[in-house]
């Protein structure tokens, strides 16, 4: 059975769905205002993980992943850019669109824009109003009562007192406390025309956290299986998505709340609020995108992630030795996974002990051990499957393993003409020569392997 480690009870729980057989899912997406970084790549691949691992396991999942298109970030940004903010949206959706299909992210089931639900947000905001957890400040924002709610602090486990303590803002613009957030930002002067929404309680626009909770109440409903998102999400966004839902309905929110852990760069979070991030497509012009998948999946999704050049670079050879034995040995006819044969047995025992990969993928390189040893056709069929299941080892192994040569076919004509002269060497009994020639290979980076079907290569 499924094991996931619950935020909310900060330990592991076997995972029961409200109902059977079926997995409602929501995850934070993508403010988008800037190309996605590998934070967020993290987020895009984990929970496309979680999502197929559920689906292999017999449930039927329905994932929603929002997009933030209204928030502060983006109105500064399409200001400084002179554009609309629906231009600026719309070629980030596009841009965040080409590097989720590159890293192998399937597209999530609903993927709704926060500017699409504002009359569902309103709503909200209404019912909480009625329930005595929502007030209109003295600057005309709508704020939420957080001392209010008795379970304002369940998810982050810390006291209101503790909270109030480590509050460094006045109370300002009319709040009751500094701890309430706006729930409805009253329209400023000094915003463009566009961006703004009639209310009840005038014209303005939703605060950032109640988007999250009436898009998840619309295509999920009140009461879902599990919320996901980046450990910086846990406090205050996914707190405040606790109150302002159960506040609204009344009922419990939420029943598995998962967390990724941070990307980091010299033992800091990466992040574009301290310029230390690395985006997709910067990345992806050094390293293929299987290979960043790879390098994501490595690692448990609770832990850290160290990104450098030389993890990257570690992952690339890694992955490699999996599609070199995939090369040697062509996989037998696909055929669905035998769960009880004992390779796919300990990788089962591993997704489900919370969606272990690092764990999981350690059965997929003792795969590829057996298929180097006894050739086997099926183990190799075996090996590609269950990589599949993780969204890997998909691509012709040939070309997996030849691309990447600075990404010029020229390149790998001159290398099949180097190849071409070491055979004819060797023949000529020219040892030295067919030596050189491999040596200068290899100090470009390409290993040459001789195999009854000839000489074969790939990078280093």
């Amino acid at each position: 059975m499924l094991k996931l480690h619950n935020s909310l009870s900060r330990k592991k729980e076997q995972f029961s769905p409200i109902e059977p057989g079926k997995v409602r899912m929501y995850v934070c997406g993508m403010t988008v205002y800037d190309y996605c970084h590998l934070g967020h790549a993290r987020v895009m691949v984990v929970f496309d993980m979680v999502a197929r691992w559920l689906r292999s396991s017999g449930y039927a999942v329905t994932y929603v992943r929002n997009i933030t298109d209204i928030d502060d970030k983006i109105i500064k940004r399409a200001q400084e850019n002179g554009e609309s903010i629906r231009a600026l949206t719309d070629r980030f959706i596009a841009a965040m669109h080409e590097d989720a299909d590159a890293l192998g992210v399937l597209r999530p089931d609903h993927e709704p824009r926060a500017t699409e639900f504002v009359p569902s947000m309103q709503r909200l905001i209404s019912d909480l109003e009625r329930h005595g957890l929502a007030y209109q400040a003295a600057n005309a924002d709508v704020c939420y009562s957080v001392r209010k709610f008795d379970g304002y602090g369940k998810l982050s486990g810390k006291s209101l007192d503790e909270l109030r303590a480590g509050e460094r803002v006045e109370v300002a613009g009319g709040k009751h406390d500094p701890l309430d957030f706006v729930l409805w930002k009253h329209a400023r002067a000094e915003e463009p025309e566009e961006v703004k929404w009639d209310s009840p309680w005038g014209p303005g626009r939703p605060g950032w956290h109640i988007e999250c909770s009436a898009m998840s109440s619309e295509l999920l409903g009140d009461h879902f299986d599990i919320h996901g998102g980046g450990a910086d999400l846990q406090f205050p966004h996914h707190e405040n998505e606790i109150a302002q839902s159960e506040g609204a309905h009344q009922c419990s929110f939420v029943n598995y709340w998962m967390h990724n852990g941070f990307v980091r760069v010299d033992d800091e979070k990466m992040s574009k609020s301290l310029g230390n991030f690395f985006t997709i497509r910067d990345v992806l012009k050094d390293y293929a995108p299987e290979v960043v998948r790879f390098f994501i999946l490595r690692a448990h999704y609770r832990s850290p992630l160290n990104y450098s050049d030389a993890h990257l670079e570690d992952a690339r050879s890694a992955l490699s030795r999996l599609y070199t034995a995939l090369r040697n040995v062509p996989a037998a006819d696909a055929a669905e996974i035998d769960w009880a044969t004992p390779a796919a047995a300990r990788f089962k025992s591993a997704m489900d002990d919370d969606f272990n990969t690092a764990e999981a993928l350690s059965v997929l390189f003792d795969l590829a051990n057996e298929v180097n040893r006894s050739r086997s056709a099926e183990a190799a069929a075996e090996l590609k499957a269950l990589g599949g299941v993780l969204g890997l080892l998909e691509q012709d192994p040939t070309a997996f393993l030849q691309a990447g040569i600075e990404g010029d076919e020229g390149d790998a004509t001159v290398i099949e003409e180097k190849i071409a002269a070491r055979i004819a060497a060797k023949k000529a009994k020219n040892f030295a020569d067919a030596d050189r020639i491999r040596a200068e290979l290899l100090a470009d980076g390409i290993v040459l392997e001789d195999t009854p079907q000839g000489t074969i290569w790939r990078r280093a």
